[in-house]
């Protein structure tokens, strides 16, 4: 008997091995000899067909457990779960939408090993790139490199056909901070939404992030008078969680106009009854139960500001118009505070780093600060001085 092939009681049994792994399937028939010498005959057809690249499990043995577990989408549904307990609801929200919209519709049920980098590339040249951002379809492509990636820890002989897959995407927008002129119109504007603008011009002269300035609460306030603050929460999407990192938590002494934007805000908020919340560790599993007091409320509602999309929509975007600034969303003012620290020329790199809750220099200066000209110092006239001309 063909050593590949097995009685086993009234039925065959054949093995070979593909991918690194031994398989074994079962032959319909009875354990006949001319059973027996079609099943040898097969083993010898797989075997050719695996070195030569054309072997598929799914025309051999359709109903076979392999083929069902090595269906695309049934690693997309592990890959999935595994980013459940991984990453905040937020941000899972976004994978969900891309894996069910762009990637299960066309791979989900090929067999993993059938699909090929060529396939690939015209999925990504036919069909994404006329109708999404480039930004968008590569950060796509890393998604289905993932999927792979888990695919291949199971099969590790498999091949990856996102290898050298990648789309180029333009270089990233300057800064686009509001100057002075601009934040004096802001801030200036006569509004019955005192509380939004409280909050504008804390987040514009303290630099939070949009999410961190509307968890902050009244427990985080270490001293009203000083203007001190703690930063460690966010809120996305109604959902609260500690902030993205251990070096995000922060305690600040506030400038001036962040001080007395808090400092007015009191007489709105600080008496207030503690309302209790959920707040997500960075397991993206352990919840926390905390009874705070939000320091900015939406005027409307009489409550905290649900997410960054309803002040967007709700206040800024209308009073940005009504101030006549150029809009930009509120995650501006962030830009913004780093831009104004670095026009001035006389504060450290580190010390603005620190303030915004960076390790590194290198993200103020590449993505949230830039010299503002007509707000800087007369830097020529300074020079001119010093070297005596």
């Amino acid at each position: 008997m063909h050593e590949n092939v097995e009685v086993r009681g009234n039925s065959i049994r054949i093995s070979f091995r593909y991918q690194g792994e031994r398989c074994r399937e079962p032959i319909p028939g009875d354990p006949t000899p001319a059973n027996l010498e079609n099943a040898a005959r097969l083993v010898g057809l797989i075997r050719h067909e695996i070195a030569a690249g054309t072997f598929s499990y799914a025309r051999h043995f359709p109903n076979s457990s392999k083929v069902k577990t090595n269906t695309f989408g049934h690693f997309i549904d592990l890959w999935l779960n595994i980013k459940r307990n991984e990453m905040a609801p937020s941000g899972l929200r976004v994978y969900e939408g891309r894996a069910e919209l762009h990637i299960r519709p066309k791979w989900g049920h090929l067999q993993a090993d059938q699909i090929d980098h060529l396939d690939l590339q015209e999925w990504v040249q036919v069909e994404l790139m006329p109708k999404l951002h480039n930004k968008t379809v590569n950060e796509i492509i890393g998604l289905v490199r993932q999927i792979f990636r888990l695919y291949r820890m199971r099969n590790r002989m498999a091949h990856d056909p996102t290898e050298g897959l990648r789309v180029r995407v333009p270089d990233r927008d300057d800064p686009d901070p509001f100057d002075r002129r601009e934040i004096d119109a802001i801030l200036s504007l006569n509004t019955e939404r005192e509380q939004e603008r409280n909050l504008a011009q804390f987040m514009i002269w303290a630099g939070p992030r949009v999410s961190e300035a509307i968890s902050l609460a009244w427990e985080d306030v270490v001293d009203l008078d000083k203007g001190i603050v703690r930063f460690q929460r966010s809120q996305v999407r109604g959902h609260y969680k500690v902030t993205k990192t251990r070096r995000s938590v922060r305690e600040v002494k506030l400038l001036r106009p962040a001080r007395e934007a808090l400092q007015a805000q009191a007489k709105f908020t600080e008496e207030l009854d503690a309302v209790t919340v959920d707040i997500k560790d960075r397991d993206n599993k352990t919840t926390r139960r905390r009874q705070l007091r939000f320091v900015f409320h939406n005027s409307t509602t009489k409550a905290a500001h649900t997410s960054s999309d309803m002040l967007l929509k709700g206040w800024w975007r209308p009073h940005l118009k009504a101030a006549g600034v150029r809009f930009r969303g509120p995650n501006n003012c962030r830009h913004t505070f780093a831009s104004q620290l670095l026009t001035t020329g006389a504060v450290p790199l580190e010390w603005i780093a620190d303030q915004m809750g960076h390790t590194s220099t290198d993200m103020i200066r590449k993505h949230y600060g830039k010299w503002i000209n007509d707000d800087g110092p007369d830097m020529v006239g300074i020079l001119e001085h010093a070297l005596k001309l």
